[in-house]
């Protein structure tokens, strides 16, 4: 995919749909001093780059129910799959079946002690035991699960910090964005 060159007003465009996805191009116009015809190009051209994914609305897990949040490590066996796999790997396999899971909120592939760490939400303690004796620990390859119950929430976002793009001095400079 092509590279997208942002100036300014794209990184307060940015900044501002990030605080509120839902605003709508008048609006986001008369934050960043740019008309609704502007706005409105300008964010179909960061869409259509790849630099806004999606949008979404964010749900407090707590609010419907889900007040126990996990950070779970998993350690598989091995990476390489046996021949019953069909040449498969441990890890894609992995993958492939935890992106089916619906109480799995992140996967992350990482380097260090554990070869996987996971956000999971479960209603109580009883449920997240149930999902990872029944579901977790019967993944292809896994080995060891470690989890961390989080006990109170201090800070959770999804805005990126954007500061480091462009400089207060030099608002004429463009940054080229790829999606490489």
């Amino acid at each position: 995919m092509a590279g997208i060159t942002v100036d300014r007003h794209d990184l307060a465009l940015l900044t501002e749909l990030q605080r509120d996805g839902h605003a709508t191009n008048a609006a986001l116009g008369e934050i960043i001093h740019l008309s609704t015809s502007q706005v409105s190009r300008r964010v179909q051209r960061l869409e259509e780059a790849g630099v806004i994914d999606h949008y979404t609305a964010v749900i407090d897990p707590a609010v419907v129910g889900l007040g126990v949040m996990a950070f779970t490590h998993v350690v598989l066996e091995r990476h390489a799959g046996t021949p019953a796999d069909k040449g498969e790997t441990h890890g894609a396999r992995f993958e492939r079946e935890i992106a089916r899971l619906p109480e799995v909120l992140e996967c992350f592939s990482v380097a260090g002690e554990a070869d996987y760490m996971l956000r999971i939400v479960a209603y109580d303690l009883a449920a997240l035991s149930e999902f990872m004796n029944r579901h977790l620990l019967h993944l292809p390859g896994v080995s060891t699960v470690k989890s961390t119950i989080s006990l109170h929430k201090i800070k959770q976002t999804s805005v990126l910090p954007l500061d480091h793009i462009i400089q207060p001095r030099q608002t004429k400079q463009r940054i080229r964005f790829s999606s490489e």
